[in-house]
């Protein structure tokens, strides 16, 4: 394999001062692209009273309004576009389970700068050409599937383009052809190593498998843990949403000190989902990103409502991109139960640690009367399951703590037998709110 750890040196290490300029520069150019090309560009600016001239430095960001999410569902199927429809190549789009789907719209020069961050990404965590790149993710209209085939495909790997579903044949494909490289969803992942050791494939014995690039979806420190020991990988996060390109807006080094955001295509900052204030470096709030090489479907300033903290500092594989560290909740996924603030990842968090739990878990909030219920189911894992010598309302007991000391809660436990909980062969599913309004 190759010994170079970059896939492009010269940008990969670039003094933050000259990426800066790089980044002011394109500013510049998108700015004016949505403001000549897009209507609905026009009358935010005109809206809040600026024009292209008014952004003098990247500190004058601020100045645009935001884009969020209704923005592109009140705007479907097209509203955003700012090219000729015979510039458009190539369209994806979000699942689209509450309202309008989000539509993302490629040139060829949106396309070709998607597959270079793709394929630096995968680099960036050890994929090389020599390697077989198990693709996992759904294909089709959803980005995974295909981002991760065309980054592949530019750095030359041979590409198993599985997609999701037939989880024993993906595994018999897997062992078959010397698969090296493990691309889905950390829930299917987590699904792939129960179905080996229910059939009796041994990942570390029987396959090659060497690394994990796993996104779509929020997963904790521990559950990377566990499926680095369940396959015998290193597991990698990856960042990406439809609205931005897809995946490969950001990509984990072998430091696992959070992952690089490729700056000379995004600027990203951070801001008090609350006031919507931009905060000071290293504080956590909500992510915004400005892609500066769509063309196609320019978004200027979106709110990602992902919570992060964003660290500049250099890291040591020698990559000057700035670093999000994992995303610890989402401002509209965060859960307000009896008053008090709760993300999924906490308790995600709490499950990982405790060896006699498998990975898969149920939250449950809902309000029959006046007062919010909250439950969370969990399984024992296989070994577990057998044994007759748990004592489960211990093994309660301790949960309860742990989730308590997090979040003040007092939640109903319930143990089920490993198998019980549903599973997913794509993203999955773990809170249940059944209560009206939701406030």
């Amino acid at each position: 394999m190759s010994d170079s750890k970059y896939w492009n040196k010269t940008v990969e290490t670039m003094p933050r001062k000259q990426l800066r300029e790089l980044q002011y520069k394109k500013l510049k150019s998108q700015v004016r692209h949505c403001y000549d090309n897009s209507p609905f560009y026009q009358r935010k600016f005109k809206a809040a009273g600026i024009t292209p001239a008014s952004i003098k430095s990247l500190d004058d960001l601020s100045k645009i309004p935001f884009t969020v999410k209704t923005d592109l569902r009140d705007n479907y199927p097209t509203g955003l576009v700012a090219v000729d429809s015979a510039e458009v190549v190539e369209i994806h789009a979000s699942s689209g389970t509450t309202g309008n789907p989000i539509i993302g719209a490629y040139t060829k020069s949106d396309m070709e700068a998607w597959q270079e961050i793709m394929a630096r990404s995968i680099y960036t965590a050890g994929g090389r050409r020599e390697d077989v790149i198990h693709i996992a993710y759904g294909y089709g209209l959803f980005t995974g599937g295909l981002g991760f085939h065309y980054g592949a495909q530019k750095v030359g790997a041979e590409i198993v383009p599985a997609s999701s579903g037939m989880t024993q044949r993906q595994i018999k494909l897997m062992k078959d052809l010397g698969v090296t490289i493990l691309c889905c969803t950390p829930s299917f992942a987590v699904y792939l190593a129960e179905t080996m050791n229910t059939i009796g494939v041994n990942p570390r014995k029987d396959l090659k498998l060497r690394l994990g690039l796993f996104g779509a979806e929020p997963w904790s420190e521990r559950t990377r843990q566990r499926v680095n020991e369940a396959l015998g990988i290193d597991a990698f996060d990856v960042y990406g949403l439809t609205e931005l390109c897809g995946p490969g807006v950001s990509m984990e080094c072998p430091e696992h000190n959070g992952m690089h955001i490729w700056e000379d295509h995004f600027i990203v900052e951070t801001i008090d989902p609350e006031t919507g204030e931009v905060l000071p470096e290293g504080e956590e709030g909500e992510l915004v990103f400005t892609p500066l090489s769509k063309m196609g479907m320019p978004i200027l300033r979106y709110r990602t409502r992902d919570i992060s903290v964003i660290e500049t500092d250099m890291c040591p594989c020698m990559r000057t991109h700035s670093r999000m560290m994992r995303v610890s909740g989402r401002s509209d996924d965060m859960l307000i139960i009896r008053g008090v603030n709760v993300f999924p990842s906490q308790i995600e968090y709490v499950i990982m640690g405790f060896p006699e739990l498998a990975t898969q878990y149920e939250i449950h909030v809902d309000r029959p009367d006046a007062l919010d219920t909250f439950a969370v189911k969990v399984e024992l894992n296989e070994e577990y399951s057998k044994s007759s010598c748990v004592n489960l309302n211990d093994l309660k007991r301790r949960i309860l703590s742990k989730i308590n000391n997090i979040t003040g809660l007092n939640p109903e436990i319930h143990i089920l037998k490993y198998g019980e909980l549903a599973r997913t062969e794509g993203k999955a599913k773990h809170v249940f709110d059944n209560r009206k309004g939701k406030t």
